[in-house]
């Protein structure tokens, strides 16, 4: 019987085909339907079956090797199970869900159900593959979802048609998207290769949303991503590491980390250290390790003969001197001195000489053009402060500017990305790497990364730092990586966050709520559910007709999420509730406790001011919570009940943008930091240092100080939603 497939060209249902294909079902593929159109299969006698889904368990059903769909009715139903659970990888923002339940499901299982692959396992299969570049990094990584990676791969050996599927309706390596915009031609090409078995010619397909390196050729790109080891990375610095990740892969090129540690005043190796604790941290990975004072001696020999050749020179001009000549075009009084003049000076800054330390080596390009980033730009500088790797041998260090286009060229860079920032001084680079003689490096330009009312600058974190403004740089007012990851982020959402922004070159200030939004859909569906009630003024609730013997219940630590565990509650006659609600609350009014149900408060007891101390009550338990307006959180009246210091942070500065003639002390916000009191429900004795989680009624919090003992409290940091407004300020 003839089957014909029929989808959208840009919505191809790998999992079917690659389901169809194990099964040793032929089907006829059709991408005739337009755009957002449901799959379907029409059989030659004119019936009809819509929907990935059905279609998947109708390929189960028919295929010869029973296997795919068991035919043990309790097994059948967990095939049915996994397909409906699945569905949750498609959803972007609950990837990382999904992935945590299963990777605890596959450490003691080799398939989903069962002991051979089903359905559902190709479903699973299909959906991994589909996400590209995420699912790609991953697994290059191997740090995470251990057990899921060990199945895809062991699943990706036994099928290998399941590749064949990928490579011929996926695009290219790195964009995480579906093919679009493929004609019917191609995807008949396509189509035939796959029916085929072709294994020899891989399909490629263009991708609109994929960006393109000028000239690059597949597995000879190479790239760098060059921090100064003068601060932390920042989320700033994460667009431009990301990126190089981005197109390294695309192009399975090379990636070389290189500290660009060219000034000894600032930098430092717990800054290194931290680098490339944070680079381990955005998961990505890197062929190399450099150090541009690993070329030290190359360039200073290079600067040297630039000096013989009459294309540099030494200049002892003041240096507010040098830069209004610069600005106005005028020549220094060294720039026409003898070669041997300069040489001799050069020798003085080599040894620190008093004299050499008045001098700095210029190149000697274009005093008179317009772009005054080629009007002598400075080469060398004396510092006689040692340097964090190689101590005092030097005394002269090569500017960012002269080092640069010399190590990206010798160190085998193909493409340079640098943000948009650097634009003027595209053209001295170049002109650098020609007088000096070496291969032209292409570079890419990309906007930088700016955030609302965020300081992006090291050397004014730096300030924060010195002056005690913040705890240090993994502080969670901090835009670092450790700052923002410490305050709760994953960093799954900033991937995501500064993928969709992709390598643009539109000068953007974005909004800090759009990385939150982005990061409550990827903690929401997993983190577990706790309760708190703030200390100061709580009140306790009596139930007249509670539990004299208080009882003990096991219920789930999330109602949606297995994977969360389980917690203890225990019911008690006497309960804690916030003032908050208690003032909220009349005479004979019917209220619902959570995770117990109603109860009518018959008594509100006050003290001479007025202020709520007590309730009395009575359970309801047959009462209905769609009736009631007041919805409580509340604890147990019991002695394990653990202490809990809330911490929530707001902005460091009170202005979204600071210029560039502003004074950012002049912006500093003066609250930046609240801390409230509460106490905790008893199974937050075990919460995980950095484990995140949600207080009801509260919002998300992220686990900063575990449980030590009783009378020190457990610190948890707000996890901002991206729909809060300052805490702090009114």
């Amino acid at each position: 019987m003839e089957i014909k497939l029929l989808f959208a060209v840009d919505n191809p249902p790998l999992a079917v085909i690659c389901a169809s294909k194990i099964a040793g079902i032929s089907l006829s593929l059709d991408s005739s339907l337009p755009s957002g159109s449901i799959p379907h299969i029409v059989f030659s006698n004119g019936l009809k079956l819509h929907g990935s889904l059905v279609i998947l368990r109708y390929i189960g059903r028919a295929a010869s090797n029973s296997n795919l769909y068991e035919n043990d009715a309790f097994r059948a139903g967990q095939v049915d199970e996994w397909l409906e659970y699945l569905a949750i990888l498609e959803k972007g923002s609950e990837f990382e869900a999904g992935c945590c339940y299963l990777d605890t499901y596959l450490s003691t299982n080799t398939f989903l159900v069962g002991n051979d692959v089903s359905i559902a396992d190709i479903y699973l299969w299909a959906a991994l593959a589909a996400t590209g570049m995420r699912w790609e990094s991953l697994i290059k990584s191997n740090k995470k979802y251990l057990n899921v990676v060990r199945w895809y791969k062991s699943l990706s050996s036994d099928y290998n048609s399941l590749n064949e599927v990928v490579q011929g309706f996926t695009s290219k390596k790195g964009s995480g998207k579906q093919v679009t915009g493929k004609s019917k031609d191609q995807l008949s090409q396509t189509e035939s290769k796959l029916a085929a078995g072709n294994n020899n010619e891989k399909v490629k397909a263009p991708s609109r949303s994929e960006i393109d390196l000028p000239d690059a050729e597949l597995g000879k790109v190479c790239l760098r991503f060059a921090p100064e080891p003068s601060g932390y990375l920042h989320i700033g610095h994460s667009k431009a590491a990301l990126l190089n990740k981005y197109f390294a892969e695309r192009y399975k090129g090379k990636l070389i980390i290189r500290f660009d540690d060219t000034n000894p005043a600032k930098e430092s190796n717990e800054f290194v250290e931290n680098l490339l604790k944070d680079i381990e941290t955005l998961a990505i990975g890197y062929d190399a390790v450099t150090y541009t004072s690993d070329y030290f001696p190359q360039l200073m020999e290079m600067a040297e003969n630039l000096i013989k050749q009459g294309k540099a020179y030494v200049d002892d001009t003041p240096r507010e001197q040098m830069q209004k000549e610069r600005m106005d075009g005028i020549d220094s009084k060294r720039r026409n001195e003898t070669v041997e003049k300069s040489l001799e000076l050069w020798k003085e800054m080599i040894v620190g000489s008093e004299r050499g330390l008045m001098c700095c080596v210029r190149g000697k390009l274009d005093m008179q053009d317009p772009n005054k980033s080629l009007r002598d730009p400075v080469y060398y500088r004396c510092n006689p402060i040692p340097h964090h790797r190689i101590g005092s041998k030097y005394k002269v260090y090569p500017t960012y500017d002269f080092a640069c286009p010399f190590v990206d060229s010798v160190e085998g860079i193909t493409h340079a990305l640098r943000s948009s920032e650097y634009h003027d001084r595209n053209a001295q680079y170049h002109r650098i790497q020609q007088d000096m003689g070496l291969r032209k490096v292409h570079l890419y330009e990309f906007s930088r990364l700016n955030m609302v009312y965020t300081l992006l600058s090291k050397r004014k974190l730096l300030w924060f730092v010195q002056n005690g403004k913040v705890d240090g740089w993994d502080d969670p007012r901090f835009p670092t990586v450790q700052g923002i990851v410490r305050r709760g982020l994953k960093i799954d959402a900033l991937i995501q966050f500064i993928i969709e922004q992709g390598a643009s070159k539109n000068l953007n200030l974005m909004e800090w709520d759009k990385l939150w939004t982005i990061n409550k859909k990827i903690i929401d569906p997993v983190c577990a559910r706790h309760t708190a009630v703030v200390e100061e003024h709580r009140v306790l609730i009596t139930l007249t007709d509670g539990p004299d013997v208080p009882f003990v219940r096991i219920i789930p630590r999330h109602k949606k999420y297995e994977g969360a565990g389980e917690k203890c509650t225990t019911f008690t006659k006497n309960i804690w509730v916030e003032y908050a609600d208690a003032i909220a609350i009349s005479a004979n009014e019917e209220v619902t406790l959570m995770d117990w149900g109603n109860a009518i408060i018959k008594e509100i007891k006050t003290d001479e001011t007025g202020h709520v101390t007590q309730l009395v009550g009575v359970l309801n338990l047959q009462g209905s919570v769609k009736t009631t307006k007041l919805k409580l959180t509340w604890l147990p009246e019991i002695d394990e009940l653990v202490k809990v210091q809330l911490m929530e942070f707001d902005y460091l500065i009170s202005k979204k943008k600071v210029e560039e003639d502003e004074d950012f002390l002049d912006v500093l916000n003066p609250v930046t930091k609240k801390e409230t009191f509460a106490i905790g429900d008893a199974n937050m004795r075990n919460l995980k240092h950095g484990e995140v989680i949600q207080l009801e009624r509260k919002g998300y919090f992220r686990c900063d100080v575990p449980f030590v003992r009783r009378s020190k409290p457990i610190v948890l940091f707000a996890i901002p939603d991206g729909r809060q407004q300052s805490v702090l300020r009114s």
